[in-house]
């Protein structure tokens, strides 16, 4: 059944991945770190440009913010509700809290025409209402703010705690070769083919350096 399945997949013109069963399964558990950090980010005084700009610079086909937006900043939030009933949450109440706010306000994206951005059709442009919001969630959860949070730092909160879920998701058997790994983010979330994928890319880093990071 399963060589059917990715014989199938040939056929149709799509690239398929075997992986195990778990949350989010490959793609989207490593996505959740990955959005995660880029909300407290966010919250620390990072705008979402910033934010999407230092992964757009590296070739990232979009950045965390623009990229929620355009799915849907209602079904990033009512996922990570749902997760949090079934008790999969850590004990944070900080932990993707701007996200659940945009919701509670109908700032659902690209569809209702704020979100992380305002939006003139398609175009994102900053807006003020939510870097505001950002600050103030943050002052709710004590979370102090910083000017000029660095580019690189940027970076490696995004990518490495992805590279480490990466890791975690191989050891529990989900992903069956690191390959597999890397073709989801490159196939299917725009992670530049130059870079190899995740955990090509963390080769080239150097796990120690990654590991320190972390």
């Amino acid at each position: 059944m399963l060589a059917t399945v990715m014989q199938l997949a040939k056929r149709i013109g799509k690239v398929g991945v075997v992986s195990g069963v778990c949350y989010g399964f490959i793609g989207n558990r490593m996505a959740e770190v990955y959005t995660r950090e880029a909300e407290f980010l966010l919250m620390e005084g990072a705008t979402p440009s910033d934010v999407d700009g230092a992964v757009e610079a590296l070739g990232m086909a979009m950045g965390p913010c623009r990229m929620l937006d355009m799915a849907g900043i209602d079904v990033g939030a009512k996922t990570v509700i749902e997760y949090g009933k079934a008790g999969g949450l850590p004990p944070d109440p900080s932990y993707r809290a701007l996200v659940r706010r945009l919701f509670e306000l109908g700032r659902f994206g690209q569809k209702s025409g704020t979100g992380y951005y305002r939006y003139e059709g398609r175009q994102a442009l900053p807006d003020p209402d939510a870097a505001h919001l950002a600050r103030a969630v943050a002052a709710e959860h004590g979370i102090p703010q910083r000017a000029d949070i660095p580019r690189e730092e940027i970076v490696e909160r995004l990518f490495y705690p992805m590279i480490n879920e990466a890791v975690k998701i191989l050891d529990e058997g989900i992903a069956y070769q690191p390959g597999d790994v890397d073709v989801i983010w490159t196939a299917g979330y725009g992670f530049p083919d130059h870079q190899g994928g995740p955990l090509f890319m963390a080769d080239e880093i150097g796990l120690e350096r990654v590991l320190a990071g972390m």
